[in-house]
């Protein structure tokens, strides 16, 4: 991969990639009865964060931009209550859930830095 994508160079396209491997690494040691519902959530919510900064990137206007980015920042609050729910069901540990939670945090600042730059 050529890492001329304008993407590439955003650190918060960075934190989000290695959130969405975590979670398909995590969700590996899910119940196989969860492999249709909550992975499969996780796992979308996951490349939905990525995949609209990757987007944005791309769009022409300021306006469209930040209507990817809007859309990755409500991406990662779902994402957030799956980390939420994951933990409450004990299919994932206290700690690791306040790690992801922390680091998803991290990055909806950085979203939102990106959309006042817009």
């Amino acid at each position: 991969m050529k890492e001329e994508e304008k993407f590439f160079k955003l650190k918060v396209w960075e934190k989000a990639h290695k959130i969405t491997l975590k979670i398909y690494k995590i969700t590996e040691t899910y119940p196989r009865n969860e492999l249709y519902g909550l992975v499969s959530q996780m796992r979308r919510a996951s490349v939905s964060v990525v995949a609209n900064i990757v987007e944005g990137t791309k769009r022409q206007t300021s306006n469209d931009r930040k209507h990817f980015y809007v859309m990755s920042d409500t991406s990662l609050e779902e994402l957030k209550y799956y980390i939420i729910l994951g933990n409450d069901l004990k299919y994932l540990s206290k700690t690791v859930a306040e790690e992801l939670v922390e680091d998803m945090r991290e990055i909806g600042r950085m979203l939102n830095g990106l959309k006042k730059c817009q």
